[in-house]
């Protein structure tokens, strides 16, 4: 009982990284997507689209029973900000599903990890860091997010308290 309770709060992370990261892309003013921090840097958008090929090249290559198609471009801007929130939900769900049925099973990952969770816990890392960098980029190119419009879709997300009946069912 106490394990699957852990399992559902770990998942329950998750789920909530994604929506912060779902949240920064939909608040990002539309003359912000395409900045970057520096000349040669990525764009707010190419990280985005990068985020999502992350996700799905590590699930392929520690779960690929779980493989979702791969886009054609670690890098490459995805147009339209709902169809790159779609993906970003998609390829969540991805690893999400990944991470639940290798535990499930009792199946280590292929390659780089020796716990499934670290795959979470990896993810979680990388896109925390490509989060920095998306306000970084957006504020050298004058797009600051204020905190008062940051901080509900950020570490409100993090910090709220879950009633059961908001919790997210074990698939």
């Amino acid at each position: 009982m106490q394990e699957q309770s852990l399992l559902r709060a770990l998942l329950d992370s998750w789920d909530r990284n994604n929506t912060i990261l779902v949240n920064l892309l939909r608040a990002i003013p539309e003359q912000g997507i395409d900045a970057s921090a520096a000349v040669g840097s990525p764009t707010v958008a190419s990280m985005f689209a990068h985020i999502h090929y992350v996700r799905l090249v590590f699930v392929l290559e520690d779960a690929p029973e779980f493989a979702a198609g791969l886009p054609e471009s670690e890098w490459s801007r995805v147009r339209g900000r709902e169809r790159m929130a779609l993906l970003l939900n998609e390829s969540a769900k991805t690893v999400r599903d990944a991470v639940q049925g290798r535990l499930q099973a009792g199946r280590e990952m292929d390659r780089h990890y020796d716990h499934p969770i670290l795959l979470l816990q990896h993810m979680i890392w990388h896109e925390g860091y490509h989060h920095g960098q998306i306000k970084l980029a957006l504020m050298a190119a004058g797009h600051s997010m204020p905190d008062h419009t940051a901080g509900p879709l950020t570490w409100g997300v993090w910090m709220r308290k879950q009633s059961p009946a908001d919790a997210q069912p074990d698939a």
